[in-house]
């Protein structure tokens, strides 16, 4: 939160200086995304599945990036800034959902367990676990709606040529 304040312009305490040990969780690179929350509901997502950075900075670096920069919605002003929640989920287990290793499709996956990422080309659209519960959507919605978040079409997990689909787990804090 600090991190988000500063970004924002308000008077916060200096950044403390890194007092994390190396080899925590904390100091190993890790895939993340911070999703912002308003009165409960997603405000701003920023996040990547790949681990670039230490899971401390790549948090507070999605952090600031969801609250000023998703493209979908405008910045959070300083003043609406305590109306918004963090959560921030920590990525886990990549798998093929279609491959030869015996997980088959959209029966594989498990709507609050398993979090789905299309990807084809420059495009990539991710669904966290967490999405899928409010809808109520099974394993063939969550892999058209990631296929539509990464601007394809939503069949297109069927067809041949399919793009690249990968489940994975999240830890949801």
């Amino acid at each position: 939160m600090d991190a988000a304040s500063r970004a924002l312009g308000l008077r916060v305490g200096p950044a403390p200086p890194p007092e994390i040990e190396a080899g925590s969780s904390l100091s190993l690179p890790a895939p993340v995304f911070v999703t912002w929350r308003r009165d409960g509901r997603p405000r701003g997502r920023s996040g990547s599945i790949e681990a670039e950075h230490p899971l401390a900075a790549a948090v507070e670096e999605h952090a600031v990036a969801a609250l000023l920069h998703d493209p979908r919605i405008p910045p959070v002003t300083a003043r609406d800034l305590p109306r918004h929640v963090p959560e921030i989920s920590v990525l886990f287990t990549f798998e093929e959902v279609f491959s030869s290793s015996g997980i088959s499709g959209a029966g594989s996956l498990l709507p609050g367990t398993h979090g789905v990422v299309a990807e084809k080309g420059r495009r990539r659209g991710v669904v966290l676990p967490q999405d899928a519960a409010p809808f109520d959507w099974d394993g063939a919605r969550m892999l058209s709606q990631a296929c539509l978040r990464a601007g394809l079409p939503e069949e297109s997990w069927k067809a041949p040529g399919r793009p690249r689909l990968l489940r994975f787990t999240a830890e949801v804090f």
